[in-house]
Protein backbone atom coordinates (compact mmCIF):
# COMPACT_ATOMS: atom_id res chain seq x y z
CA UNK A 1 0.00 0.00 0.00
CA UNK A 2 1.66 3.70 -1.26
CA UNK A 3 0.30 5.75 1.83
CA UNK A 4 1.59 9.82 1.92
CA UNK A 5 1.47 12.80 4.00
CA UNK A 6 0.91 15.89 3.04
CA UNK A 7 3.07 17.44 5.54
CA UNK A 8 4.27 20.43 7.37
CA UNK A 9 7.21 19.63 9.78
CA UNK A 10 6.54 22.55 12.12
CA UNK A 11 3.09 21.96 12.70
CA UNK A 12 2.41 19.85 15.83
CA UNK A 13 -0.33 18.09 14.20
CA UNK A 14 1.37 17.73 11.22
CA UNK A 15 4.15 15.88 13.34
CA UNK A 16 1.81 13.56 15.92
CA UNK A 17 -0.04 12.40 12.57
CA UNK A 18 3.00 11.31 10.86
CA UNK A 19 4.48 9.47 14.12
CA UNK A 20 0.91 7.95 14.61
CA UNK A 21 1.78 6.65 10.96
CA UNK A 22 4.89 5.10 11.57
CA UNK A 23 3.70 3.98 15.52
CA UNK A 24 1.18 2.22 13.40
CA UNK A 25 3.94 0.34 11.18
CA UNK A 26 3.40 2.09 8.05
CA UNK A 27 6.22 4.01 6.39
CA UNK A 28 4.82 7.18 4.27
CA UNK A 29 6.05 9.24 1.86
CA UNK A 30 6.38 12.35 3.34
CA UNK A 31 5.31 15.70 0.89
CA UNK A 32 6.57 18.64 2.38
CA UNK A 33 4.03 21.46 0.13
CA UNK A 34 5.71 24.20 1.68
CA UNK A 35 9.05 23.22 -0.10
CA UNK A 36 7.06 21.47 -3.11
CA UNK A 37 4.03 23.38 -3.87
CA UNK A 38 1.51 21.14 -4.61
CA UNK A 39 -0.14 21.36 -8.79
CA UNK A 40 -3.59 22.58 -9.36
CA UNK A 41 -4.17 18.74 -10.32
CA UNK A 42 -2.87 17.58 -7.18
CA UNK A 43 -5.01 20.06 -4.89
CA UNK A 44 -8.24 19.40 -7.32
CA UNK A 45 -7.55 15.36 -6.94
CA UNK A 46 -7.59 15.83 -2.92
CA UNK A 47 -10.09 17.85 -3.14
CA UNK A 48 -12.10 14.71 -4.89
CA UNK A 49 -10.79 12.06 -2.18
CA UNK A 50 -11.74 14.61 0.85
CA UNK A 51 -15.23 15.15 -1.04
CA UNK A 52 -14.96 19.06 0.08
CA UNK A 53 -14.77 22.11 -1.99
CA UNK A 54 -11.49 24.39 -1.85
CA UNK A 55 -12.21 26.96 1.33
CA UNK A 56 -12.76 23.55 3.41
CA UNK A 57 -8.89 23.21 2.72
CA UNK A 58 -8.18 26.86 3.36
CA UNK A 59 -6.11 27.60 6.69
CA UNK A 60 -8.85 30.95 6.59
CA UNK A 61 -6.87 32.59 9.45
CA UNK A 62 -3.59 32.84 7.23
CA UNK A 63 -2.71 36.40 6.25
CA UNK A 64 -2.64 35.07 2.56
CA UNK A 65 -6.48 34.12 2.95
CA UNK A 66 -7.43 38.03 3.91
CA UNK A 67 -5.04 39.38 1.42
CA UNK A 68 -6.14 37.43 -1.22
CA UNK A 69 -9.89 38.21 -0.56
CA UNK A 70 -10.19 34.71 -1.25
CA UNK A 71 -14.00 34.66 1.36
CA UNK A 72 -15.60 36.44 -1.42
CA UNK A 73 -18.30 34.54 -2.68
CA UNK A 74 -17.89 35.27 -6.43
CA UNK A 75 -14.80 33.68 -7.08
CA UNK A 76 -14.77 30.46 -8.99
CA UNK A 77 -13.94 27.38 -7.85
CA UNK A 78 -10.79 27.41 -10.36
CA UNK A 79 -9.88 30.89 -8.57
CA UNK A 80 -9.83 29.30 -5.14
CA UNK A 81 -7.98 26.05 -6.58
CA UNK A 82 -5.47 28.56 -8.12
CA UNK A 83 -4.85 30.57 -5.15
CA UNK A 84 -4.02 27.21 -3.11
CA UNK A 85 -1.69 26.23 -5.57
CA UNK A 86 0.17 29.53 -5.53
CA UNK A 87 0.05 29.69 -2.06
CA UNK A 88 0.45 26.60 -0.02
CA UNK A 89 0.57 28.40 3.22
CA UNK A 90 -3.34 28.12 2.61
CA UNK A 91 -3.46 23.94 2.66
CA UNK A 92 -4.86 22.57 5.86
CA UNK A 93 -2.59 20.19 6.98
CA UNK A 94 -1.76 17.29 7.26
CA UNK A 95 -3.50 15.20 4.71
CA UNK A 96 -2.90 11.52 4.73
CA UNK A 97 -3.29 9.84 0.98
CA UNK A 98 -4.03 6.17 1.28
CA UNK A 99 -6.06 3.65 -1.00
CA UNK A 100 -7.11 6.07 -3.05
CA UNK A 101 -8.58 7.83 -0.10
CA UNK A 102 -7.37 11.43 1.49
CA UNK A 103 -8.22 12.32 5.42
CA UNK A 104 -6.51 14.99 7.36
CA UNK A 105 -5.50 14.86 10.48
CA UNK A 106 -6.89 17.10 13.12
CA UNK A 107 -7.08 14.95 14.93
CA UNK A 108 -5.01 13.07 14.00
CA UNK A 109 -6.80 10.00 14.55
CA UNK A 110 -8.91 10.60 11.77
CA UNK A 111 -6.54 9.49 9.05
CA UNK A 112 -6.81 5.68 10.60
CA UNK A 113 -9.76 5.71 8.96
CA UNK A 114 -8.43 5.26 5.63
CA UNK A 115 -5.48 3.14 6.17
Amino acid sequence: MHISIIHNPRCSKSRQTLQLLKDNGLDPEVIEYLNNPLSVLQITDILQKLAIEPRELMRKKEVEYKELALADLSLSREALIAAIANNPKLIERPIVLANNKAAIGRPPEAVLAII
